[in-house]
């Protein structure tokens, strides 16, 4: 692809290139990963290591109870892991009722925060994995970095600072909270130092012991103990019996504007990653790069083509045991030509799902010089997740109970073992050069609902319009609301959001612009052959960085 490499946006950030790249949120987590490699380790064993470093210096997005997902171009091919855990055994929407109610609408009520918002943690049980199929140091090596951070300290950076202010009103209560991220009695500020000991402790148990220590040992124990002691679900069974899933990907093909055929990967079901491949599926029934990139038509084919995803995903996404139609079906070509009849250019239009032919997250890229490449996402979900840290442990857990439906109609009813709705995912692009599937960019936007939209944003600017990568990066994001209300970020062109609202785009006031346009990180090989190295983007609306050599 030859960009352009003109960035018409204001931006911090420039593109860099190198033959090694970590790209996080955070530096250290960035230099941290690049350690790994520095001492031999390939960038698999990079993203493990940045991970851990991540759950240090910016806990408002993860911790040690956190869920992951990874896509790792092994160098030969591609490997999709599902490493999200699933409702403890003895939730059910019964379970919901009798402890919390029911709602205007007769369904179980549950709570946003605490206990009962926490599935089993799947993070680590996903570093364990990659770390036996691609690892090539030892994993001690790989948590040291982390340990270091821990019990040395870190000075707090300005969005992790303004995230972790935001949460203490509604979190300094849940168990456990105030004991380890209220160290004064209040949030850290920017510049003042945190030291997190009780996570470094962790660290150096399962550096010694393995992670499985995590989910049969001592640590496991702790967690069932807290569990009980606070009205929890979760016990030792729970987290001993979880185990992550190899899962491969599924994609959607797109032209270029230099004509070769793209490949973009996402993680199936459970995940909302198949939303971005329906909006990318109906789009290519449009000529979209004859089009401004940033005028109206543009972004309004993509904002309606994103809801029409949406209408989809929340109908039919989850579990995959449980889900009605196949990701197959709900790609199908034709179905998707037929959804894309129901734009209209002359104004926005509310859709419905449609009926398949029956039959607080971070986001990190690695890549070595060696050809490896991994897209790694891990995620509490909400900031901070449930609120709950297990003492002496710093286990902080995250809240993705909260994504189940208590319907009992629902695809995504809440049971036990099951995994529910999930918001994160990591993506990866290929290339296909005659019978030969090239790898071209590993890459990822975190934030909630904004994960799916970021990535066809993100993609479409790069690969219809020739935006180099920091630039597509950087160019201002529209988000869709779960009410189909739109969201758009205050550089967007003034005439260009005009013209959406005559169309009859609903604009909400933003109240979170960290939380709402989401952040990503992305490396793009400059060739095929490897020697060339990268080129890396990360997103000025967090504290990150690219690091390379």
């Amino acid at each position: 692809m030859k960009f352009n490499w003109n960035n018409p946006y204001p931006t911090i950030r420039v593109p860099v290139m190198g033959r090694n790249v970590v790209s996080t949120s955070h530096p250290f987590a960035a230099q941290a990963g690049l350690k790994i490699i520095q001492q031999g380790g390939n960038a698999i064993d990079a993203a493990i290591a940045a991970a851990a470093a991540l759950m240090i210096v910016e806990p408002v997005s993860n911790g040690l109870g956190s869920d992951c997902f990874a896509i790792v171009w092994d160098g030969k091919e591609l490997h999709g892991l599902n490493s999200s855990g699933v409702a403890p055994q003895a939730w059910s929407p019964e379970y919901f009722s009798k402890k919390y109610g029911t709602d205007a609408s007769g369904l179980a009520d549950r709570p946003k925060r605490g206990w009962d918002a926490v599935t089993v943690p799947g993070a680590l049980a996903g570093w364990e994995e990659l770390h036996r199929r691609f690892g090539s140091l030892p994993l001690g090596d790989l948590l040291q970095p982390a340990i270091e951070i821990a019990e040395r300290g870190y000075a707090m950076a300005p969005v992790v600072a303004h995230k972790w202010a935001a949460a203490i009103p509604e979190l300094r209560d849940q168990p456990g909270f105030a004991q380890a991220f209220m160290p004064h009695g209040r949030a850290p500020e920017i510049g003042e130092i945190f030291r997190f000991e009780a996570a470094a402790k962790t660290f150096k148990k399962i550096a010694k012991s393995g992670i499985r220590e995590f989910y049969e040992g001592e640590i496991a124990q702790s967690i069932e103990n807290y569990a009980k002691s606070n009205g929890g679900a979760m016990t030792l069974n729970d987290l001993a019996s979880y185990r992550p899933d190899w899962v491969g990907t599924i994609k959607q093909d797109i032209r270029g504007a230099d004509g070769k055929t793209y490949s973009m990967h996402e993680i199936p079901p459970n995940g909302q990653g198949i939303g971005a491949l329906i909006a990318l599926g109906i789009l290519q029934n449009f000529d979209l790069a004859s089009l401004p990139v940033d005028g109206v038509e543009s972004q309004h084919l993509q904002i309606e083509a994103m809801k029409l995803a949406f209408a989809d995903v929340y109908k039919y996404v989850a579990d995959p045991r449980s889900m009605e139609v196949t990701p197959e079906q709900m790609l199908d070509p034709a179905y998707l030509a037929q959804r894309a009849k129901l734009i209209n250019f002359s104004k926005a239009t509310h859709f419905n799902f449609g009926l398949p032919q029956s039959g607080g997250t971070i986001y990190l890229s690695a890549t070595d010089e060696q050809g490896r490449m991994i897209s790694f996402i891990q995620s509490n979900y909400m900031g901070f997740g449930s609120g709950v840290v297990v003492p002496d442990w710093g286990v902080s857990l995250q809240n993705r109970g909260f994504g189940f439906s208590m319907d009992p109609k629902s695809a995504n009813v809440v049971a036990g073992g099951k995994r529910p709705f999930h918001t994160i995912i990591p993506a990866f692009l290929t290339r296909q050069e005659g019978a030969t599937t090239v790898p071209q960019m590993s890459f990822g936007v975190m934030g909630g609902d904004m994960q799916p939209q970021g990535h066809l944003q993100t993609v479409l600017r790069m690969l219809s319009y020739r935006q180099q990568p920091q630039a597509a990066c950087d160019a201002p994001r529209w988000k869709v609301n779960r009410d189909f209300s739109l969201d758009v970020e205050a550089n967007m062109n003034a005439a260009t959001v005009q013209g959406l609202a005559d169309l009859g785009h609903t604009l909400k006031k933003i109240d979170d612009p960290y939380m709402d346009f989401g952040a990503g990180q992305f490396i793009w090989r400059l060739s095929d052959d490897i020697e060339d190295g990268y080129i890396a983007a990360s997103d000025p609306r967090r504290d990150g960085q690219a690091a390379v050599y």
